[in-house]
This record gives C-alpha cells, sequence and structure tokens, in this order.
C-alpha cells in the first residue's frame, strides 16, 4: 500500500464562516502524519486547543490526493531532473 501523507494546519480566520486566513504568514503547521488516524488525532488536539477562538480553524490536507504517482512528471517536478 502506498504512503498515505497528511497535513494539519489551521489558524485565524477573516470571518469564521469562510476559509481565508487572516495573515498566511502566521499559519501554524502542525506537522505532517502518515496516515489519517494520526492526522485527525493531531487536528482534534489543536481544534480542542482553540475552542475559545471562534475564528480559529484547523484543517486536514490528504497530501496523497495531490500527487498521483502513477503519471509521468515533467523534469521541473523532478527533483533534480
Amino acid at each position: 500500500m502506498s504512503q498515505r501523507l497528511h497535513l494539519v494546519f489551521g489558524g485565524e480566520l477573516t470571518d469564521p464562516q469562510s476559509t481565508q486566513f487572516r495573515d498566511t504568514d502566521k499559519i501554524h503547521m502542525v506537522g505532517i502524519f502518515p496516515n489519517y488516524e494520526t492526522a485527525f488525532a493531531a487536528w482534534k488536539a489543536e481544534a480542542q486547543r482553540t475552542v475559545d477562538s471562534a475564528h480559529t480553524r484547523y484543517f486536514i490536507a490528504h497530501l496523497h490526493r495531490l500527487r498521483d504517482e502513477e503519471r509521468e512528471v515533467s523534469p521541473t517536478e523532478e527533483l533534480g531532473g
């Protein structure tokens, strides 16, 4: 089975109903996790830690969905290639 990496990140939004960050320089990168279960645990911990801030929100990005390892890539996508 291929590795399925997940990124957990968050920060203060301009509006609680949007997904636009107030200041992208202040986005909190929690980390990259090897599976959804550990990413969810990290997301939940950060969400609970910031529960009193209605404008703060955390997300899980499915990094494995961003790239199809089976398709051929251009030289600019390959490091050193």
